[in-house]
């Protein structure tokens, strides 16, 4: 299945049904009346939240959804029936916005959450409403009113509790595949991933999400490489894991790149918590590691976040996704971090109900 988490797409809700004009007319029944009925209430357009997907591929081949028209109303007192109504399934994590791709209209973060998007036209009045004391054989009946139509914009920020951040060929994927069942292409050149993954991570008993987005480059911001399109599935991350290749020409340099890039693209993304490391160490004789550590330390005093209030700055750590070197450590290191910020937010949830 390919990934895509972006769709532009056409809605258009049932306009209702008009309403009737009728009269009685049996046998025996000599001031028989009207008896005209309402029309029915168009069908809704609804996005819903659903488990089991990580895609908007499905929008990709279906652009246009529109739901029934409400039927009309008929004699005998009869009203219409209502339009059936059109149920968009999305992924957990998919953001609804408006045609211009900027006004946000909804955020679907959890399974079962539903938004009307275009609600159906109600159906309209049968001349049997409008009898009065004075005009006992009304003659007129409404219209059904009209349908809304709209174009709105799909994109897909997937829902994880960490994010691996890094340059191309930095051992995130390796990583990922060594800590869990994803099985992310893994080449020796750059840009091997070209969508997200998403692995669930075991350690102590414990489990949480990991997701690996592709390799940023510097200029990434103005488009180069594949650009900065991926960030947004970190953006709902709560922690990162920023991965350094141990063999590059200079770490220090590497990350300032992402640090750069990062900032860059906004978000929110360079305030959450990181942890640095080192990545491939095994493939570096011990003089060159000593000194890629410490132009890392250099640069991570400079340019990165400062550590939360009453911590101190997490040293970078020194990981190898191939003799499993120093993983284990750093996904504690981003477990605790999880659960901590799901304490605050816990905590935070609570004073919003209980002030």
């Amino acid at each position: 299945m390919k990934f895509l988490d972006q769709a532009k797409v056409y809605v258009r809700s049932g306009d209702g049904g008009g309403g009737a004009v009728s009269f009685r007319r049996e046998k025996f029944i000599e001031f028989g009346g009207p008896d005209g009925g309402d029309g029915g209430r168009g069908g809704d357009v609804i996005i819903e939240c659903v488990d089991g997907l990580n895609t908007l591929i499905d929008y990709r081949y279906q652009q246009h959804f529109k739901a029934q028209t409400g039927v009309h109303g008929m004699g005998r007192n009869r009203a219409g029936g209502r339009g059936a109504d059109v149920l968009m399934k999305v992924p957990v994590g998919t953001q609804v916005f408006a045609e211009d791709n900027e006004t946000l209209i909804a955020d679907l973060t959890e399974v079962g959450q539903r938004y009307v998007v275009a609600r159906g036209g109600n159906g309209g009045f049968g001349n049997l409403h409008f009898t009065t004391s004075t005009n006992r054989s009304p003659r007129r009946a409404n219209p059904g009113q009209v349908g809304i139509e709209r174009t709105i914009w799909l994109r897909l920020k997937l829902i994880a509790d960490a994010g691996l951040v890094g340059l191309p060929n930095a051992g995130k994927s390796t990583f990922l595949a060594s800590v869990s069942a994803a099985k992310p292409k893994i080449a020796d050149y750059p840009f091997t991933t070209l969508h997200p993954n998403l692995g669930v991570v075991r350690v102590d008993e414990r489990e949480f999400v990991l997701a690996d987005i592709p390799g940023l480059i510097e200029g990434a911001h103005e488009g180069l490489g594949l650009g900065d399109r991926f960030l947004g599935h970190v953006e709902r991350c709560r922690v990162l894991l920023h991965l350094i290749d141990a063999g590059g020409e200079h770490a220090g340099t590497a990350y300032r790149v992402v640090r750069h890039e990062l900032e860059a693209y906004g978000g929110g993304i360079t305030d959450k918590t990181e942890i640095v490391a080192l990545s491939k160490v095994d493939t570096v004789d011990p003089d060159t590691l000593k000194l890629q550590l410490e132009r890392l330390k250099r640069a991570v005093r400079t340019y990165g976040p400062s550590a939360p209030e009453g911590e101190k700055r997490r040293p970078p750590m020194l990981i190898s996704a191939a003799s499993h070197k120093g993983v284990t450590e750093a996904l504690r290191a981003l477990i605790s971090i999880i659960d901590a910020a799901k304490v605050a937010e816990g905590d935070q949830n609570t004073e919003a109900w209980h002030p």
